[in-house]
């Protein structure tokens, strides 16, 4: 069967789809990019597994953010999965403070990973990525990104973003209240 593209006759309002949007709850990873001294970051919500083989994921990224140019040159970037005692180090590189560039990496433990991008020491999983290929839509560049390297922790607790707010996903407490609340239910 054949997808049928259809025109749209009004489009949404950008209050309304940040409204809808708000409904979808994402992991809090941090992107860094550049080498040496020229290094940034930032906290987002939109990276999504591509492929499993080859290891692929895409992120979307705004092409005003100080992160976009440095991708676009250096043809890498670091994808950092924070965990949930992380939320600092989330605020810090979304900006709050006031910090930028390389300011944002202070107070945290970072390692060179195999393309010169930084990556965080701790995270649940840091992957080092090569830009395969960066597709510019309206205000955002979807960035796919070819994983290199990959450093997973044993840590099981996510830092999560819902509602405009960040929240703890931690699978055993998670499991274990789910679990509580069922007991008591017979059917």
């Amino acid at each position: 069967m054949n997808a049928i593209l259809r025109p749209v006759a009004t489009a949404a309002s950008t209050a309304d789809f940040r409204v809808a949007m708000r409904h979808l709850t994402g992991g809090v990873s941090v992107i860094t990019a550049g080498r040496g001294r020229e290094i940034t970051g930032m906290t987002v919500s939109s990276v999504t597994s591509l492929s499993v083989d080859p290891p692929a994921l895409i992120v979307s990224i705004n092409r005003e953010a100080s992160s976009f140019p440095l991708i676009k040159r250096s043809c890498a970037f670091g994808v950092n999965i924070l965990n949930a005692d992380q939320l600092e180090i989330a605020e810090r590189f979304a900006g709050k403070g006031g910090l930028k560039g390389a300011e944002r990496f202070a107070g945290a433990e970072w390692i060179t990973g195999v393309s010169g991008v930084p990556l965080l020491v701790g995270a649940l999983a840091a992957l080092d990525c090569e830009v395969e290929e960066i597709i510019e839509r309206h205000s955002h560049g979807i960035v796919v990104g070819r994983v290199q390297e990959i450093r997973n922790s044993a840590r099981s607790a996510a830092l999560a973003y819902w509602h405009g707010q960040y929240a703890a996903v931690d699978q055993r407490e998670d499991a274990a209240r789910l679990a509580e609340s069922r007991s008591g239910v017979t059917c």
